[in-house]
């Protein structure tokens, strides 16, 4: 397997305050000032920062690995859209090697553009909603409006660590919110990389806090900030080669021979910061099933299915978008994506337009 597809997980001991955690913790506090000294150097204007001439909305996470940004970014796009805003997204296009400001379409590669990004674009191509890529997302946003002028808000893919996408001086002026997605996982033991897995205080300012198919409670959120619950919700599962081949997902086990142990005939798999969400989803659905979590971004260069026995295997919609560009993949019959979206509740959305809306 190559280098860029090995396969890492969270370290177990970001969860609970034991003895590796602690024995790491100087390296956090290390890791904590360095942090604070480079969002000084920002905030004094040593290291140069830029605004953007429209609101900006940034969806991020503190904590390391997928929490859900991608659906709710897609979700507010969907949203603000239908609200009557011309929205555009801009994101970093991680693990893509493009260097250049690049508008991401439905013909975009992911091996170039990101996965995340081409994900967004097969969702948003009915809408038109322009998705603008570079590591730099200020010059991400210039592009993208200096291409589409015509849009009022931006919607950034994570960011919330990227300070040279300077913040308006009024936080409640409407050109620029911060939302902070939140799992199951809640933060962890609460530390700082690498004894914990945030990148910032859990107690970091923000306009809005989501809690993503959170049960109960998973710990502290910034007190002044709004926070809301989001409810995940799956649609039908279709075929990776024929799409318009689609059902619910309960009814996977038509496609399984009854004579033989579901576990054994069903797989699971997802290329995500964590796996486990996904296969919680299947679970829910009461499904037996396999469980194969590859790395996060998994770039499918080395076909994790081709000795695999089962004859149905689940996954995501973010690896889709790259299976499909690929000849071992596109026509395995066996491959099924499930879709997975997220609804914004009402009291945020007139929140968010208000402000929006602001002179």
């Amino acid at each position: 397997m190559s280098a860029n597809n090995t396969l890492t997980q969270a370290p177990t001991y970001w969860e609970q305050k034991g003895l590796k955690a602690l024995a790491l913790w100087p390296l956090s506090k290390l890791f904590g000032t360095i942090s604070s000294l480079r969002r000084s150097l920002y905030d004094l204007g040593i290291i140069k920062s830029s605004a953007l001439p429209v609101p900006v909305v940034i969806v991020g996470n503190i904590r390391v690995g997928g929490t859900g940004k991608t659906p709710t970014v897609l979700a507010l796009a969907k949203t603000l859209h239908a609200q009557g805003f011309r929205p555009g997204i801009i994101s970093r296009g991680y693990k893509g090697s493009n260097q250049e400001p690049t508008e991401v379409t439905t013909s975009s590669s992911p091996s170039i553009c990101g996965d995340e990004p081409c994900y967004m674009a097969s969702q948003l191509q009915d809408l038109k909603i322009p998705i603008f890529i570079h590591p730099n997302r200020v010059n991400a946003g210039q592009q993208l409006l200096k291409q589409y002028p015509d849009v009022n808000v931006i919607i950034s893919d994570d960011g919330l660590q990227h300070y040279s996408l300077k913040r308006w001086p009024a936080r409640e002026g409407g050109h620029d919110l911060e939302l902070v997605i939140r799992d199951a996982r809640g933060e962890g033991n609460q530390f700082l990389l690498p004894a914990g897995p945030l990148r910032e205080s859990a107690e970091r300012p923000r306009d809005f806090t989501f809690n993503l198919g959170l049960k109960e409670s998973a710990g502290p959120y910034f007190q002044d900030a709004p926070s809301f619950d989001l409810d995940i919700k799956i649609g039908n599962i279709y075929q990776l080669k024929q799409p318009s081949y689609q059902m619910p997902l309960t009814s996977v086990n038509n496609l399984l021979d009854a004579n033989a142990p579901n576990k054994q005939q069903l797989l699971a798999a997802a290329g995500l910061g964590n796996p486990k969400k996904f296969f919680q989803l299947l679970k829910d659905a009461r499904l037996e099933f396999g469980e194969l979590p590859l790395p996060d971004h998994y770039d499918f260069s080395i076909n994790p299915f081709k000795d695999r026995s089962e004859k149905v295997i689940l996954i995501t919609e973010k690896d889709a978008v790259k299976c499909i560009q690929l000849n071992d993949y596109k026509d395995d019959e066996r491959i099924w994506v499930l879709p997975v979206t997220v609804d914004l509740p009402n009291d945020f959305v007139s929140q968010l337009v208000d402000i929006l809306k602001r002179p």
